[in-house]
């Protein structure tokens, strides 16, 4: 299994735009057939060092975290994310 986190500092950090790319964000669930879950949140300390949003996915392979970066949906949310993120960082593993 292998466990995808990433997370998101928005450029515009304000309650809305952070719900709405939550919401983007969430829309994968049901769409990616090689997601097994999919977790979204929203940062609640807003430390200086805190990013906005946390994705956690699970995926039963390696082979299907590479199909989900392919995925048509999965790029459609890319497109939203490459227009309101100021940075990301993510990290993969297996567990």
């Amino acid at each position: 299994m292998i466990k995808h986190i990433v997370l998101f500092k928005l450029k515009d950090s304000s309650p809305e735009s952070v719900q709405l790319t939550t919401d983007v964000l969430r829309g994968l669930k049901g769409k990616v057939e090689q997601l097994r879950e999919l977790e979204v949140g929203i940062d609640v300390v807003k430390s200086p060092r805190s990013y906005d949003i946390a994705l956690v996915a699970t995926f039963d392979s390696l082979e299907d975290l590479e199909g989900y970066q392919v995925h048509p949906e999965h790029k459609k949310v890319i497109e939203h994310m490459s227009q309101v993120r100021e940075s990301q960082v993510a990290v993969d593993f297996e567990f």
